[in-house]
């Protein structure tokens, strides 16, 4: 999308990453990358927003614009982060309040902003929980910290921007203007677009990024508490 004044948008691609990709470009024991998945771009390159491990799956965001990528996933802007989560077991209301008011990390307190069940048979309960940062493995390190072993982990939203049910595992779409517009609002003013022709508004931004939250599971409908 072309803006007046010879601005114009940054692209934003949505991937739903499976597992068994790292999110890397190279990797010395030849592992699938999920760069391969991506369209090619004429000038700059692709910048992920945040990493999901190798045996992780769920939303996966990328950019060509590094502002954009390091404002989202810098922890002093809480952009948020949702989960679909499978425990064994199933949290007690002590449980609960513990991971909404805090629990003890080895890098720090961590809590939940939100935390709500989602049903689940037997043995296995699915939770929704949210975040407004990405440190590594916080969410299972939360509920190991009350107890409890997650089994599956999943991705399902980061800041505005829904994982569709629509999109298949190992595919990839484009923001349309009007969510991309969405995620600009997170910028200043002055970064909110991209001089036609120039690169990334900070190359190199997001290759170790701050978010690197581990997923591992299957899409979930909250309504019914089952994985599909």
């Amino acid at each position: 999308m072309q803006l007046k004044f010879g601005l114009r948008l940054p692209r934003v691609l949505v991937y739903h990453k499976p597992e068994g990709e790292i999110v890397s470009k190279d990797d010395p024991d030849g592992r699938p990358s999920v760069f391969a998945k991506l369209p090619r771009l004429k000038s700059g390159r692709w910048i992920s927003i945040g990493r999901l491990d190798f045996n992780s799956c769920g939303l996966l965001l990328f950019t060509n614009d590094g502002g954009l990528a390091n404002r989202m996933m810098h922890p002093r802007y809480e952009i948020e982060r949702e989960y679909a989560v499978r425990v064994l077991g199933e949290a007690s209301p002590e449980m609960l309040e513990r991971l909404r008011s805090g629990v003890q990390l080895e890098d720090g307190p961590a809590s939940f902003t939100l935390i709500e069940e989602a049903g689940g048979e037997g043995a296995n309960r699915w939770y929704r929980v949210v975040l407004s940062e990405g440190r590594n493995r916080e969410v299972r390190r939360m509920f190991e910290a009350v107890g409890l072993m997650v089994s599956r982990l999943m991705r399902v939203r980061y800041g505005p921007v829904h994982l569709s049910p629509r999109l298949k595992r190992g595919q990839c779409r484009d923001l349309e203007p009007g969510e991309v517009a969405e995620l600009l609002k997170l910028l200043p003013p002055e970064q909110r677009a991209t001089p036609a022709g120039s690169g990334p508004g900070m190359d190199g931004a997001g290759e170790d990024g701050f978010d690197d939250d581990e997923v591992d599971g299957n899409r979930i409908d909250f309504g019914s508490g089952r994985s599909t």
